[in-house]
């Protein structure tokens, strides 16, 4: 799909406007400081998406505002001593050296013991808890999705798992295919099961429209309490590249 790019003000808002060939207009604020990226069809000019960014303002003040606020880690050295996640509990991590092949340990509901070999580096150490955190993920979404596609008559043809910076799924609804951001490992499986669902209802509704609202609302009433859960939960350090 071939795009083009460039970048408008609004009110003294910067706003990134990215041109495709697709039929509506989809307006979005990104972490980690509400980047504002509008994606709009091929024919839209400038002076439209403006009036759309204008009738947004307080809506994308709102979000920026949910983003500044929201706790942050610090870069993770991957070292004893730190703070690390996991189902939304807080554990600390414990780096133990030895000669045996690299593995991660939860200890007593308090610590995540960190198995490496000696003079591993703190990348090599990441990659280590991310492969753990992608085991511990991958055995919990097909207990879910075996609970809600009876309930939604929707059928996931594949479902995939990848780190994602701004997104916490997304949704092929061409394919069946739902993909899931790793970073949800860390969080509360109610959390979890929120995401999954969402991206499920997206099969029935590509939009974030009133039909979606209804149907999350319909098969997940409490969805909004959970979105607000995920919203307040530490976020982990990112470079967030665009």
């Amino acid at each position: 799909m071939s795009t083009e790019s460039h970048q408008i003000t609004v009110n003294g808002l910067p706003v990134h406007i990215v041109r495709k060939a697709i039929k509506n207009l989809h307006l979005g604020v990104y972490p980690p400081h509400g980047r504002v990226r509008v994606a709009a069809p091929l024919a839209v000019g400038d002076d439209a998406v403006r009036l759309a960014v204008i009738g947004k303002l307080g809506w994308i003040k709102r979000q920026q505002t949910r983003f500044e606020a929201q706790p942050r880690q610090s870069v993770r050295e991957m070292v004893s001593g730190e703070s690390h996640y996991f189902l939304g509990q807080r554990y600390r991590l414990r780096v133990i050296e030895y000669h045996g092949a690299s593995k991660v340990v939860l200890r007593n509901k308090a610590a995540i013991e960190l198995y490496v070999r000696p003079q591993t580096n703190a990348k090599q150490r990441e990659q280590v808890l991310q492969r753990w955190y992608r085991k511990q993920l991958k055995a919990l979404i097909p207990p879910l999705l075996e609970k809600w596609q009876p309930v939604m008559s929707v059928q996931v043809a594949d479902w995939r798992i990848k780190k994602m910076k701004t997104r916490w799924g997304s949704c092929n609804k061409s394919a069946r295919r739902i993909w899931l951001n790793l970073e949800l490992a860390k969080r509360s499986v109610q959390c979890l099961e929120y995401i999954v669902v969402h991206e499920m209802v997206h099969l029935l509704e590509r939009h974030h429209n009133d039909r979606f609202r209804a149907l999350m609302d319909q098969f997940m009433p409490q969805w909004r309490s959970r979105r607000e859960t995920l919203s307040q939960t530490p976020l982990g350090h990112v470079n967030w590249e665009y």
